[in-house]
Formats: structure tokens, C-alpha cells, sequence
């Protein structure tokens, strides 16, 4: 079976195992009160050039997301994100158990625009109603497409108007930096946002994000917060140890090296279902490919591919939105398979 169902169906890049490996019999602290953990987070503040910053490590990307937002929002405010938001359709209510009610918007493309954000104020009336204090989003999207920097300067410029905060889940923030229309650094990221954090989960890493907080509204007693939700690894050092791995050489790193085989496999996967001319339900060109195919080519491709049936089509029954994920595993002979099997179906070469 080759898998293109997600990036992080397999463990870990053998550069990060190595680092593992040879900091595992050394006694540190706990808690991610340690050398490692500390030297990450001066390196990401050396990074994005923000010495004022505050970093963490987090053990998962839910954790971050509950913590991150219930860090900085009193209990009647309340965040607005895209309908196909992770923290709205795939965390299982975790942001609003904390008591801060989301406020789910219809995409375009995946993004939320500063229409959205000004539609979602028209139901805020008074205090009878939840206050829309924080935007979350996503780069790149739940559905692989990117915001660009002019689409995340007029965001911020919109939450300023509307006196909001920006957050920006990074779970797979490194193949938007490496993705090929990307016109944004990680600095301008730190720039735009209020908040967000690097993904390692989906990047390389067996475990681990890295949380950036910027603005002072999400800084007071962070780790009282992680500790309340459940979300403090003793064994914190495994995460830094993994984000100086990743993050070091800067330009060279690991971090950059991976995102761009992962957008590299991507592109030519797209290619061959463009070449075959199907149609794709999003402008992804990142490790996230969406296309629409018919459903006796899935069948047909199940048999030796794992790759998500994301969605119906509406109006459509004899086909289904499917989406193929690359990772830092992924070689030129899964792709090249893939497409023999594509062709091979549609020239009739098929059992």
C-alpha cells in the first residue's frame, strides 16, 4: 500500500530520530523547563527577529489551539474562523469547552476575507450577544490554499479596525513558506499575527509545535494554561530537542528542505490528474491536492493507494472530492506508480 492520506502517517525524519538518539541518555529538566526547549525558542526568536516574543512548546496542535485562544479571550468573547476551520470542524468542541463560543464563516477558497470578518458583526448587537474578539485562521488552509501577504495585511487591517486579534494555526505553516506561489516570509508572519505557532506534527517531527505569542494579551500565565488543559509534556525536551534539529541553518535548514520535497511531490501529483483532466475543489498547490474524481477510479486506485474521500460533489453521484497528502517520506516511485495507475485506468489497462 502507499499512502498519500496524510502527513503525518509515518514517525519521523531520520535527521530528527538522529537527535533524539544522541540527547536521549542526558538528564535535563522537565516540563519543557530545559536547555533544549530553551535554546528552541531563542533560535524561532532569532528567526522571526522578535526578541520580545514568547515561545512554547506544545505537544500537539489541539493543545495549542485551546490554549492559545483561551489564553487571551474573556468569557464572552468569542473567535470567528472559517467554517472548514480545524478548531470548528475537527477538534471535537475543544476551543468552546474552554467557553469561547466559534463563529463559523463560509470560505472562499478555504480564506476568510475582511467581508467575513464584517459579516460575522452584523449578528453582534449588544451585550445579549458573544463579542467577536479574536480571527482564526490557517496558512496555509484546511483546504492547501494560501493567503498571500496582501490578503493577510488587509486581515490585519481589519482586526485593528475591529480591535480583534489575528491567530495563525501553522500546522503546516512550513509548506506554505516553501509553497511555489508563496510571497510571505516567516517574519512577515511574526509581523502580521498576534499569535501563531510552527508545526512540527505534519512537518517532520514525531510530536511537537512551537507557539509564538506576540502580543502581550496572550502572554500572562501561559503555562498555567497549558497545565490546566492537560497539555504539558513532562518529557518536554523531546520537542525542543526536534525544533533545533528542524529550525538550524536557517535558509538550509531542515525546516525549508522538507516543506519544499513536500510541495515538489504535491505539484507533480496535481500534474498528473490535471494531465488526466480531472478538476480539482480547491487552488492547492501545497502538499494538500483535492482532486474530483470518478468514483470506479477511486475504486480503482484504492486498491493499492490510502487517500481521504473527502466530500460529495453536489449534484454529482458518480463522483467524489478525494485528497491526497504528501510527507516527508514521500518518493519519486509512490508518484510514479500513482500516475501509472491513473493512466493505466484510463486506457483500459485495468483487472
Amino acid at each position: 500500500m502507499i499512502y498519500f492520506k496524510s502527513d503525518y502517517t509515518q514517525g519521523a525524519h531520520p535527521q530528527i530520530l538522529k537527535a533524539l538518539v544522541e540527547t536521549n541518555s542526558e538528564h535535563t529538566g522537565t516540563h519543557t523547563l530545559d536547555v533544549y526547549s530553551d535554546r528552541a525558542a531563542e533560535l524561532i526568536k532569532e528567526i522571526i527577529e522578535r526578541p520580545d516574543a514568547e515561545v512554547h512548546m506544545m505537544v500537539g496542535g489541539t493543545p495549542t489551539n485551546v490554549c492559545t485562544i483561551a489564553s487571551a479571550l474573556r468569557p464572552y468573547e468569542a473567535v470567528v474562523a472559517p467554517r472548514s476551520a480545524h478548531i470548528y470542524a475537527h477538534e471535537c468542541g475543544a476551543v468552546e469547552k474552554t467557553g469561547h463560543k466559534i463563529i463559523p464563516m463560509d470560505p472562499v477558497d478555504g480564506k476568510i476575507t475582511p467581508e467575513l470578518i464584517d459579516k460575522a458583526w452584523i449578528e453582534y448587537e449588544d451585550d445579549h450577544t458573544v463579542l467577536p474578539r479574536l480571527l482564526s485562521i490557517s496558512q496555509t488552509t484546511e483546504l492547501g490554499s494560501l493567503y498571500s501577504l496582501s490578503e493577510l495585511k488587509a486581515l490585519r487591517a481589519k482586526c485593528d479596525e475591529k480591535d480583534m486579534l489575528l491567530y495563525i494555526d501553522g500546522a503546516r505553516l512550513g509548506v506554505a513558506l516553501t509553497a511555489p506561489d508563496a510571497d510571505f516570509t516567516i517574519k512577515d508572519i511574526a509581523e502580521i499575527a498576534d499569535a501563531f505557532y510552527i508545526g512540527g506534527t505534519k512537518h517532520g517531527l514525531l510530536l511537537g509545535e512551537a507557539v509564538i505569542l506576540l502580543n502581550d494579551a496572550f502572554k500572562p500565565y501561559y503555562r498555567w494554561i497549558i497545565k490546566q488543559n492537560n497539555a504539558m509534556l513532562a518529557k518536554g525536551r523531546i520537542i525542543g530537542v526536534q525544533f533545533i534539529e528542524l529550525l538550524k541553518g536557517g535558509d538550509d535548514s531542515l525546516f525549508y528542505s522538507i516543506g519544499h520535497h513536500m510541495n515538489a511531490a504535491a505539484v507533480k501529483i496535481h500534474k498528473i490528474f490535471e494531465t488526466a483532466g480531472y478538476e480539482f475543489f480547491s487552488s492547492s498547490l501545497t502538499n494538500q491536492i483535492f482532486p474530483i474524481l470518478p468514483k470506479d477510479l477511486i475504486k480503482h486506485l484504492q486498491k493499492d493507494f490510502d487517500f481521504y474521500e473527502w466530500a460529495p460533489v453536489e449534484g454529482r453521484d458518480d463522483v467524489m472530492v478525494t485528497r491526497f497528502v504528501t510527507g516527508f517520506g514521500t518518493t519519486s516511485d509512490d508518484i510514479e506508480s500513482l500516475a501509472k495507475a491513473v493512466f493505466d485506468f484510463q486506457n483500459g489497462n485495468v483487472k
